[in-house]
């Protein structure tokens, strides 16, 4: 069977870090047909906008898209196109696994959680103001309808994924109104799935939480703002953003994307690590149901992972980007030449 899925090679370090995906997808023998298009920097140059139709027009028809790191100016020009395309299919829900790898320095081992971030609301979605030359005011927006779909997707995900805790992340006891409706909903959500254990916990807590001991949780969902950041600091926890892949999930729509930035200062120079991305892949062909093809690249990527000359140099070893992707083709075929067809990942 044969996919077709958009591919958006991005700004920045995007382009190797996806070519790096692509290829590891293709060495697992999942068929793809990649409709690559621009966007962001690269686009802007070209068609004098970020996020041409174009774009739209493909992640509608083909209703998956693997893209890497767009840049967005901070402080001017245009908005996140990140934000744009989460808005545009109404992507509400932001996946952000964290998990540690053996070999691999961190802060914390044993680390198996995932962040679910509400997408499509509060601070984060930039509604600002002027209101004198002295004053800016941004409008924080949470409703009911879109704080039960998340938490919907959150014990979902708890039930599929055979995680018994579901942790709610407010800031309640201060946001009485706003952060009070999504801890209301979500107490409600939660009386739908006794089964599970469901604690609540208020954001600043949950940061030193997090820190201390991570392997305490298992889901974790949050309004879009304080699951940003929470997401990056539990990667920071297991070796940093490049271990850490995403997916943005819609009712028909999926875009999945590394979690890291475009990294332009290292751009084309063979050092950036692919992880991210490849995980992103991975994620991706859980998506299609490919559960053998995605526990390959999983297990490929931890056995690579051991040993230390193996890795890229931010995680203290000596291979660059192509190198570093060799690697995880290389343990990928040595998978099938060994177990064939019958290669099974628990998932």
């Amino acid at each position: 069977m044969a996919y077709k899925v958009t591919l958006i090679p991005g700004d920045g370090i995007g382009p190797e870090v996806i070519s790096a995906a692509v290829d590891v997808i293709e060495a697992t023998g999942v068929h793809i047909n990649w409709e690559r298009v621009e966007a962001g920097g690269q686009a802007m140059e070209k068609e004098g906008t970020p996020l041409p139709a174009y774009v739209i027009e493909s992640i509608r028809k083909n209703k998956i898209a693997l893209k890497g790191p767009l840049t967005t100016p901070i402080g001017y020009g245009f908005r996140s196109l990140n934000v744009a395309l989460r808005k545009e299919f109404d992507l509400f829900a932001n996946i952000r696994p964290v998990r540690s790898f053996d070999g691999v320095e961190s802060l914390h081992k044993d680390v198996d959680l995932i962040i679910v971030r509400e997408n499509t609301e509060d601070l984060y979605i930039g509604q600002e103001r002027m209101i004198d030359d002295n004053r800016a005011e941004s409008i924080k927006v949470i409703t009911k309808g879109a704080s039960e779909r998340i938490c919907k997707y959150a014990f979902y995900l708890a039930e599929n994924l055979n995680r018994k805790k579901v942790t709610l992340v407010h800031k309640a006891n201060i946001l009485k109104l706003t952060d009070g409706l999504f801890l209301e909903t979500g107490r409600k959500v939660a009386k739908d799935h006794p089964h599970i254990e469901f604690e609540e916990v208020i954001v600043d807590a949950m940061s030193m939480k997090l820190v201390q001991n991570p392997q305490d949780y298992q889901v974790i969902v949050a309004p879009n703002l304080y699951g940003d950041i929470l997401s990056d600091l539990a990667a920071g926890l297991v070796g940093g953003l490049g271990l850490a892949p995403s997916a943005n999930i819609g009712e028909d729509i999926a875009i999945f994307e590394p979690v890291h930035g475009s990294a332009l200062d290292i751009a084309n120079m063979n050092m950036a690590n692919p992880i991210s991305a490849i995980l992103s892949g991975a994620m991706m062909l859980k998506h299609m149901g490919r559960l053998k093809e995605a526990g390959m690249i999983e297990d490929a990527i931890e056995d690579v992972l051991k040993d230390k000359e193996s890795r890229t140099r931010d995680l203290g070893g000596i291979l660059g980007t192509r190198e570093f992707t060799e690697k995880i083709i290389e343990k990928i075929y040595s998978y099938k030449q060994v177990e064939g067809d019958g290669y099974a990942k628990e998932i």
